[in-house]
């Protein structure tokens, strides 16, 4: 059933306000996914706060054209193309897709939008390598507490050659 103009008009109006909060996008090729691999992957991209829309490429076109961002030839991509937002970091997405696609050979990045910026599919799969930014700030984290832990440890072992010492004095004076 064909949807209506106003359909259509709220349609590209909720992905331009999706495209104009993001921080990425991707966009990927879902047509031999079936439902149920779909839900997965929605599901997947749900619990890290990131929204997957099927639209159709017209409408994703006009979406892209209001929201003002880099021109993309949306009608270059083959097939069906579901669009993957990413709100707060721009590797996620990215590496959901790419993570998902290790396991179902038929979804395939199309390419995506990084700063208003079109980067193709080997540019998105260079970047899904990188870590997330919970595992970069953990890395972060260990290499500024790693110099402060060995110094407390040196100090340690200096108060304990210290008391050592004292202790083998007293018993040699006894």
């Amino acid at each position: 059933m064909a949807k209506t103009k106003q359909k259509k008009e709220e349609i590209v109006k909720n992905l331009v306000e999706k495209l104009k909060k993001v921080k990425s996008v991707v966009f990927a090729n879902f047509d031999k996914l079936s439902v149920k691999e779909l839900e997965e992957l929605r599901n997947k991209c749900e619990e890290q706060n990131i929204d997957l829309e099927v639209t159709k490429k017209t409408l994703l076109k006009n979406a892209i054209k209001k929201a003002e961002l880099k021109e993309v030839d949306v009608k270059s991509f083959e097939r069906g193309v579901s669009t993957v937002f990413g709100y707060e970091d721009e590797v996620l997405p990215a590496k959901i897709i790419a993570d998902f696609a290790k396991d179902h050979e038929s979804l395939k990045m199309y390419g995506g939008l990084i700063e208003n910026e079109y980067v193709d599919e080997a540019y998105l799969l260079q970047l899904a390598k990188l870590p997330s930014k919970q595992e970069l700030y953990a890395k972060v984290v260990g290499s500024l507490k790693s110099p402060i832990a060995g110094f407390v440890f040196a100090l340690k072992g200096n108060l304990s050659n210290l008391v050592y010492t004292l202790q083998a004095i007293k018993e040699s004076k006894e």
